[in-house]
């Protein structure tokens, strides 16, 4: 809103210094601290408010260390995240831009989604909460909704550089580039290394006359749920979601700047997405209200995020590494949500199966999710949540690396 407004006062009044609000970095620079103050001020309010109602989290007797001190921290603190993005980002960002309503539109969605299923377990006193059904049902409407808009909106477009003989041109050669919707992923480490989806489903295209949406669809859809589930999994000990979530926000941001910025892209021979440079002030806010959060959510917590915050972590991430044409570096880059998410799927799959075989489950972890593990192991939890989040800037690094080493 203050993009828009700016704009105008300065186009037609020449106030000076309002020019600067038409620079992507100076309102990522101002998003970043406008959603660290909204969480820092808000959050406690918040938490001091929750405590006042005795909205507390449950916890069950699993046996862990510290595990009975929890039991009564505030919950669905989520609401503080989605505050401290939402405001910066309705106040500085173009909202006609397509991404950033796609983003804004995941943010609300999936928010919205845990929101009811932790107000279920909370006063409702149902500690199942939502059902599965109904999460997944949220989660797979959101995938459809979010593919198709990549998919068929002419708004989502790459840049191409050509000259009139059929070869590219430099970036300086504006007169000879044109935007395409083509729907283009990024192949890491490859030289060549676009991959053009209506090639990949060349064959059955043909089945369905050319409606390749109905195979990138489902792709979209399993991304979202995954890497969601993944982060909500994650979301068990203090300030591990929110932090592993910080750190791919800046490596996402990055990613943002590069591709939303033609000389940069020329430069590191990456793709050039018009309008994607956007996403950078998301990104920066979403970075912010993760470590404003992490202030209230480090060890010891004073309040959890809940399902409103950790569902709506994981598919922000998916949608904004979708967007930039990142989708096949989530292994790497969302690579803890994946880990925990695996062990659970993993040793539940195992349990079963030696009990159909032996006629006694066994287990490969001590516990899933995977930090569970380490807890069981004796390692205590602020310890456990550092080496994740040193293994999330590793895994942050080698997706960065990507950038230049084909």
């Amino acid at each position: 809103m203050l993009y828009y407004l700016f704009r105008y006062l300065n186009e037609h009044y020449h106030i000076p210094g309002l020019g600067v609000f038409q620079y992507t970095t100076f309102r990522a620079g101002l998003a970043i601290v406008i959603s660290l103050l909204i969480a820092l001020t808000f959050g406690h309010r918040l938490i001091r408010i929750l405590q006042e109602k005795q909205i507390g989290e449950s916890v069950r007797d699993l046996g862990l260390q510290g595990q009975t001190e929890k039991r009564g921290t505030p919950t669905m603190g989520g609401l503080i995240i989605i505050l401290a993005i939402l405001v910066p980002v309705l106040l500085l960002a173009r909202l006609r831009n397509i991404y950033i309503i796609l983003l804004l539109l995941s943010t609300v969605w999936l928010g919205l989604i845990g929101f009811l299923d932790d107000y279920i377990k909370v006063f409702r006193k149902n500690k199942e909460g939502l059902s599965g059904r109904f999460k997944v049902l949220g989660q797979v409407g959101l995938g459809i909704t979010v593919g198709w808009v990549l998919f068929y909106s002419n708004e989502v477009n790459i840049r191409e550089y050509l000259q009139p003989n059929g070869l590219y041109s430099t970036v300086n050669a504006t007169k000879f580039y044109k935007d395409v919707h083509l729907m283009i992923t990024t192949v890491p480490f490859m030289k060549d290394n676009e991959l053009n989806y209506a090639n990949l489903f060349a064959t059955a295209g043909t089945i369905f006359n050319g409606l390749y949406g109905f195979l990138y669809i489902p792709i979209v859809i399993f991304l979202v749920t995954a890497i969601s589930n993944g982060a909500n999994l994650t979301d068990g000990l203090d300030g591990l979601a929110a932090g592993t979530s910080a750190i791919i926000g800046v490596t996402l941001a990055i990613f943002a700047f590069v591709s939303g910025n033609a000389l940069l892209a020329d430069y590191l021979d990456v793709m050039f997405i018009p309008d994607s440079g956007e996403l950078v002030i998301f990104c920066t806010a979403f970075v912010g209200a993760c470590i404003g959060f992490l202030w209230y959510n480090s060890y010891p917590a004073q309040v959890f995020m809940g399902d409103t915050g950790s569902l709506m972590l994981g598919g922000i991430i998916t949608v904004l590494a979708l967007v930039l044409r990142k989708e096949l570096l989530i292994p790497v880059l969302c690579g803890v949500f994946i880990i925990e998410n695996l062990s659970v799927v993993v040793q539940v799959g195992w349990f079963k199966y030696t009990k159909r075989k032996y006629g006694e489950g066994r287990r490969l972890l001590r516990m899933s999710p995977l930090h569970h593990h380490y807890q069981k192991l004796g390692y205590h939890e602020s310890k456990i949540v550092s080496r994740f989040w040193i293994v999330g800037i590793m895994l942050a690094v080698i997706t960065l690396v990507t950038l230049k080493l084909r």
